[in-house]
């Protein structure tokens, strides 16, 4: 009896770029948007405490968006790419004139009910929330920086969850102060923003059909990541 083959894939040639950014794009069905408890939170289906769980918990994934551009920044040895992708850090972490978006979140807090203090004691943190992101920024840390670059591209999906929240939550949790809700407010330009830089340096990088393949792999990890959180953090507060 012959010994079988080895499981090999044998892969076809390289994806144009507009099929690329197409396979990229198609990732957008695996996007936490489409989480259980994301439907419920849009549908106005969640209790206080619930989404008071849901902002103490992603706020730690705010903080730590900067450190994972930093982290970025640190491998790149191109001047240009990190020009463009400072600007990723200051829009978290603010400068003169403008807050930052960590501020904003914080403001979200007050809004639900959080004091600024016990948000950022990050008391409420849920260990499978803390570590799906400390994955993300050791991911970001260890690997190419055009591979981190990649992970970001979760943010080509993001408008239209900011635009959702903006749309139902004043109507479903009128409660919340809606001058907590600039956050998402803010987000969306600049998300669109950083979507063309970083889809950019993606669809220049990765040219062969297994580079390819790896863009989507590390697409999809940056996917199980935020979808991770949401299952922690359902978890954390059912």
């Amino acid at each position: 009896m012959n010994a079988p083959l080895p499981n090999t894939t044998v892969l076809g040639p390289a994806w144009d770029r507009r099929t690329f950014e197409e396979q990229l794009r198609a990732k957008g069905a695996g996007y936490h948007i489409n989480h259980p408890f994301n439907i419920k939170m849009t549908n106005g289906q969640l209790r206080p405490d619930q989404i008071r769980t849901w902002v103490a918990n992603r706020f730690y994934y705010q903080i730590s968006i900067p450190r994972k551009d930093a982290a970025i920044i640190a491998n790149c040895p191109d001047r240009e790419t990190r020009r463009k992708w400072v600007l990723r850090i200051l829009d978290h972490d603010g400068f003169d004139g403008n807050d930052g978006g960590i501020e904003a979140w914080s403001r979200l807090g007050n809004a639900v009910g959080i004091p600024s203090d016990e948000l950022w004691s990050l008391k409420h943190l849920a260990p499978g929330v803390r570590f799906a992101v400390d994955a993300y920024v050791n991911f970001a840390r260890q690997s190419s920086w055009q591979e981190a670059v990649c992970s970001s591209l979760t943010e080509m999906f993001a408008p239209r969850i900011h635009k959702d929240r903006l749309a139902n939550w004043p109507q479903h949790y009128p409660w919340i102060d809606a001058n907590g809700l600039q956050y998402f407010r803010s987000r969306i330009s600049l998300a669109e923003r950083d979507v063309e830089h970083g889809l950019q340096v993606t669809l220049d990088h990765f040219t062969t059909r297994a580079q390819q393949e790896r863009a989507l792999e590390i697409l999809q990890f940056k996917l199980d990541v935020l979808w991770s959180m949401l299952d922690a953090i359902e978890k954390a507060n059912p």
